[in-house]
């Protein structure tokens, strides 16, 4: 080998261990501020399979909505491994009242501090009540015809079943606990945190560009934890005000005018499928929503490759696996 070759080859093998060391600093920077998703939610381990079953079944179940024409997957599409949203800015009810906010995706839910924009409920079984007696959603007049359609829907079985050891095993709080359970089987996987585990090759060299990114520009102030976000709520427009001024967040749950325009940080597990984004719908693309959390909520106008960058990222985030549950 001559001279020439041999510097030659010893240039690559050292940008190549540069790299790998680079790599390496990253993730275990990236494992430290947010860390790896679990496999399972908090609860599930109470959760039988006669359960989850029957909250898989009412996910899907039209009769619970007020004219038959609506379910729990009509605004939160979990099918051919969707992102658990129905990609409009606010979503008609099955009756055509418009909501006033964007569908939050159902996977990873249960692992969240709190459920909704505005964490008005606490978990996922306080969560599935609102929205069957929304008259802007499912629109159920009353937990009682709750029961009488699934009654007339056939139904008494299967709650029997998953509810063995009581003796009226169809009443409304069962509902809400099955759909509970059925929701803590929506976890997602992504090569994030393949690359979490050690797969120093699960991202590609933009990806990690992107997340780097991320990290130097503070994003991860907000979006921190194994689901990048979920975890606490933040004012929107938090640097330069957003526009939107007649959704006041948190503060119409607490009356209190110290939560205004607080809303709970969206996790970015899967985001890249959800879009549209924000609260109100407004960010139409993943790009856009980069650009605008930038200077709305870090007073930072990214430049194009930084939008680039973290969007590969974020892509990088996506649910890799397909369910075949719910594949049709």
């Amino acid at each position: 080998m001559t001279t020439k070759k041999l510097s030659a080859s010893l240039l690559v093998l050292f940008l190549f261990v540069s790299e790998l060391h680079a790599s390496e600093d990253l993730r275990q920077l990236a494992a430290n501020l947010f860390g790896q998703l679990p496999d399972s939610m908090p609860g599930s381990e109470n959760d039988t399979p006669e359960l989850i079953a029957l909250g898989e079944s009412l996910y899907f179940e039209t009769a619970l909505s007020a004219n038959n024409t609506q379910s729990c997957n009509s605004c939160h599409n979990i099918r051919n491994n969707d992102g658990g949203v129905d990609h409009l800015k606010t979503s008609p009810g099955a009756l055509g009242i418009m909501g006033t906010r964007n569908s939050p995706s159902t996977w990873n839910a249960g692992f969240q501090f709190a459920q909704f924009w505005d964490g008005r409920a606490k978990d996922l079984v306080e969560q599935a009540k609102s929205p069957l007696l929304n008259p802007a959603e499912m629109a159920l007049k009353s937990e009682a015809e709750a029961i009488e359609k699934l009654t007339d829907a056939g139904y008494k079985d299967r709650f029997k079943k998953a509810f063995s050891s009581e003796s009226e095993p169809l009443k409304f709080n069962n509902i809400l606990q099955a759909l509970a359970a059925f929701q803590r089987t929506l976890v997602t996987h992504d090569r994030f945190d393949d690359f979490l585990a050690g797969d120093l090759e699960a991202l590609n060299q933009q990806e990690k560009q992107g997340l780097q990114t991320f990290i130097n520009t503070g994003c991860n102030a907000c979006h921190n934890g194994p689901l990048m976000g979920g975890e606490l709520f933040m004012k929107m427009g938090l640097v330069n005000a957003y526009p939107n001024k007649e959704d006041k967040g948190r503060a119409q749950v607490t009356g209190s005018a110290a939560d205004n325009f607080l809303f709970k940080v969206p996790p970015l597990r899967n985001v890249a499928k959800t879009a549209p984004y924000f609260h109100d719908g407004a960010g139409a693309t993943l790009e856009q929503a980069v650009l605008d959390t930038g200077w709305h909520q870090l007073g930072i106008k990214f430049t194009d490759v930084q939008v680039e960058d973290i969007s590969a990222f974020l892509r990088a985030l996506n649910n890799k696996d397909s369910d075949e549950r719910f594949d049709k």
